[in-house]
Formats: C-alpha cells, structure tokens, sequence
C-alpha cells in the first residue's frame, strides 16, 4: 500500500474526470498526474530522495494537493506546517525533523527569510504563489514546467510517508511518525465506513495541514471523487461554494458547524437563496460537540445525514466512527448519539486498566488501539514512543468505556489535552509560558466549555507574594511565547491550588464548577 495508489487508480480509470477544483481552476486526473508527475522530477533535482524531508506552509490550496502527492512519488516524507502556530514552534519542527525544503504560499512568504536563517537543514525555498516570485525562492510554476517527469518511487508499506507534529507536553511538539500503511489503510477503513465513492463532490475547508484534512484527501484520491478546496473557511463562503460546486460532502470541526448554523440564524434572507439541497454528508470532529448543537445542525440541514470520526495522529487521524444511524431522533434519547462511535474495520479498539487488562462493559478506563492504522513512533523521541506503544497497543491517554453495542464513549482526556476550534492544547505546555512570568507562582491550565470553540483554554493562577499582574499582561506574555489559540483566554486569580496528599493539582476539582450540568461528546 502507498500514499499514489489512489491517483494511479484514477489515472487508469477516470483520467477525464475532474479530480481538482479550486476558485475557477480545474484539473483532471489526467492533468494532476502529470503535474505530480513533473513537480517530483523538481524536488529530485533538489535532493529529494530515500525519505528527505520536504515541508509546507501554506493555506489551502490545488498545490496543496499536488505537494502531498509530489513528495512520496519523489521518494520523500511529507512535514506540513501548522499556519497557526508561532515562528520559534515552525523553526523547532523544522530543525528536529531535519528538513530540507521549504514550500510556502503568499501568505507567508514574508516568513521564509526568517525561517530558512532559522533552520540549518533548510537547502531550498520553493513559492507555491501567484505573485512574482521572489529572491532566493523557486517557483512552484517554473518548477513544474522545466522538469521532466519521472516514475513513482514507490515508496510503500512501512517506508515513512510523512511526520506530522503535534502538541507537546513538554513545551514542543513531538513528530508523529506515519507510513504508507498506515495512511493507506485508514483511507480504505474510511471508504467502507461510507463515508466516500466515486459520486463524492467534497468541499475541502479544515486546514490542510491537519491530518483529519489529509486523511479525507486520501480517502477521496482512492475512491476516484472530486475535491473542492477553498483557502479557508466563512460560513458564507462555504454555503456560496456548497451551492455554485454543487457539493455532497464536506468535513468541518464542531466550531465551524457552529459558525453555519449561527449565520445561517443570522442571515436567514440570505441563507435562503443559497441552494444547499445537493449535500448529502456533514462529516465532523477534532473537537468536543454538544447535543444541543448537533440538534441545532439537524435542523438547519435537515436531510443531510451526520458521521463523527474519533482519532488521534497517532492513529493515522481516526480510530471510531459514529454513522449517521446514531444521529436520529432515537439516538439521541438513548444517550447512543453522545459516543464517539464503533472502531474502524483496520483497528482493535479496548478500554482497559491500569494493568493492561481488558475491563467490562460500561466500566471506565483508558481507551487502547492496534491494527494497521498505530503510528510508527515519534520521530527522535524513543522513551515517549516507548511510553505509548506498549505490547503493541497504542494507549490513547483518553478515558472512556465501551457499551454492549460496541460503541466507545470518551469521558475524559488523561493527558489534560485541551481541543479549542479543532486544535489540540497541552495543558503542560502554557503551564510551561505561565510560569516563565515572574508574578506566577504557581498555575494549572484547564479547558472550559466555549459555545464556538468547543472548549477555551483556561488559566488558574497563584500569585508570587507581593507581585501583581493583570490577566491582559499574562495572556500577553503567553503571546510572546506559544501560538495564539495556544493562550489563555481566561485567568482566574486564587490564594492556593487545590492539592493531593503527594501535592499534584487536583484539575478534577477545577474544572467542576465549569463543567457540571452539561452533557457533551468527545469526537
């Protein structure tokens, strides 16, 4: 199994279909391939070959596309780069994956100098833009037409297909290490969960940097459909884009449906004369969702039928799936519709305990899995992989049970993850920013329930004696020091942290008062 399989299919049977549209553009599968085709020839031309990797930093885009097939047909390993986070996190991903080639759009050209100064591996800037191409940097365009094409290397199996990071507890991200297999094999579980065929027009808005974004990519190239992309996501745009592509699917955080629904409340007149009677699927998750909004999202899309995907990076992006069976009316006063759904056909998913030991139904644990979608590792970092992959069982850090139907519920997250707008915060890490600010003494970092994100990161603070701070001038030292949806948006100011007996911050009891009463499920 390798990451080009899907286009290849195509190629063979649809090479006249369009793969591709984004704004007025278009490719066929006969055009894409040969755009890959060339785009690989350039990158081995620069070195790229037996696993260098090659990054990305960009909005969404055609070439977005091109680049996550490009890199495997060239021999190398994808590293795309999340546009949200800080200089200091893109330099350490750069310099702990040792990469090589840098692509960026126009919306961060500006950043590229800075970067490639930054990063001692980086060898080449390429500008995926429509402007002039600037100094120093190749241009994507220029870089396609004066290569030859070249066969695919064939990457495949176990070889590495790309190192993605993620949150860190430790103050940086760790590289999740996935190989053609595992993204491979997702693809394929996501296809018989039905969540795509050839008949798929998919509207693309999650960034692509995310893997749930990339994996739906795979999916959709192996199943032949048609991929709509936009660089990012309003509500207008979305439903002026599901009306004018005649879109059937489309994958969107809980954030993002609730931003449709609220517009769609807000601007009813103008709602009403965009036609979204050709969707048929709302594919969401990465983030908490409450029912209340699910239900609020029936009704604002009544017809469409709903699917939650439950994951982690370190599962290839989804483990459970919650079909659209499990969002009727009985669902929903069953409790079925607050799980986090049934394990994919390419994973063994169990709740178990401390010991290892599988628990009885209903009984709370932590959520393992094994199979073909369980990372390889994390790249330069053998005790944490250690740590996780035990006795070939990848241990989520999430808490949860299992019901006599099979279906996985999610509780709690062990790791005190927090998810805000479909990102994951560790809580460790801004603990790591607060405590750098002389006024703190101590800090705990909790998520808090957030109507448009999901959840909101929350900070608890004891004060040094004598010293003062505002919560303005501590989320403004956070700003300095991790990204934006990383920092605070609330800090609450306390004499003392509530304690055990061998002193570790009880967040249980911090996050009670803010939590209590409200029924939600984790996807």
């Amino acid at each position: 199994m390798y990451m080009t399989q899907g286009l290849h299919r195509a190629l063979q049977q649809r090479p006249g279909a369009v793969a591709v549209r984004c704004g007025e553009h278009s490719l066929t599968f006969r055009q894409l391939g040969a755009r890959v085709a060339r785009l690989a020839g350039g990158l081995r031309h620069l070195g790229v070959a037996d696993g260098e990797r090659v990054a990305m930093l960009s909005l969404n885009s055609a070439r977005y596309l091109e680049y996550n097939l490009a890199v495997p047909w060239a021999g190398g390993v994808l590293n795309p780069v999340n546009i949200r986070w800080s200089q200091a996190e893109m330099l350490y991903a750069l310099n702990d994956s040792g990469t090589r080639i840098l692509i960026v759009d126009d919306t961060f050209k500006g950043m590229a100098a800075a970067l490639q100064a930054g990063a001692a591996s980086l060898r080449h800037l390429i500008y995926a833009g429509d402007g002039p191409v600037p100094d120093g940097m190749i241009g994507w365009e220029a870089l396609v037409e004066a290569s030859e094409p070249v066969e695919d290397a064939w990457r495949h199996g176990d070889d590495l297909a790309g190192i993605f990071y993620t949150g860190g507890t430790t103050g940086f991200p760790k590289g999740v290490m996935l190989s053609h297999a595992n993204l491979t094999t997702t693809a394929m579980a996501s296809i018989l969960a039905g969540r795509c065929g050839a008949e798929a027009v998919f509207l693309h808005v999650m960034p692509m940097f995310h893997l749930a974004a990339f994996a739906a990519t795979n999916a959709l190239f192996a199943s032949g459909a048609r991929q709509v992309v936009m660089p990012g996501f309003t509500p207008q745009s979305a439903l002026e884009a599901i009306s004018r592509e005649r879109i059937n699917q489309i994958g969107l955080a809980p954030t993002m449906i609730q931003m449709l629904v609220d517009w769609m409340a807000a601007s009813s007149a103008e709602a009403a004369r965009l036609d979204a009677s050709s969707l048929r699927l709302i594919a969401y998750g990465a983030s908490p969702i409450s029912q209340t909004l699910l239900q609020r999202a029936r009704t604002a899309f009544p017809g469409v039928a709903f699917m939650q995907g439950y994951g982690m990076t370190e599962l290839s992006a989804t483990c459970t799936v919650l079909g659209p069976e499990y969002h009727d009316d009985a669902a929903f006063a069953s409790g079925k519709a607050r799980a986090a759904g049934k394990p994919l056909m390419s994973v063994e998913v169990r709740v178990v305990g401390p010991d290892g030991a599988e628990l009885p139904r209903r009984e709370v644990g932590e959520i393992v899995a094994r199979g073909g979608t369980v990372m390889l590792g994390y790249w330069n970092k053998p005790d944490a992989t250690a740590e996780v992959l035990r006795n070939g069982w990848m241990h989520t850090g999430d808490s949860g049970y299992m019901d006599e139907e099979g279906l996985v519920y999610v509780v709690d997250r062990l790791k005190d993850m927090i998810v805000t707008g479909a990102e994951n915060v560790y809580s460790a890490e801004v603990e790591n920013a607060l405590a750098s600010h002389p006024a703190v003494a101590f800090c705990a970092v909790i998520g808090v329930p957030n109507q448009k994100w999901g959840e909101s990161v929350h900070a608890v603070i004891v004060r040094k004696p004598g010293a003062s701070a505002s919560a303005e001038e501590i989320i403004a030292h956070c700003r300095e020091r991790i990204a934006g949806y990383k920092c605070p948006r609330s800090v609450e100011f306390r004499d003392a942290l509530p304690l055990s007996s061998v002193g570790k911050v009880l967040k249980n009891e911090l996050r009670k008062p803010f939590w209590s009463g409200e029924a939600r499920s984790v996807a």
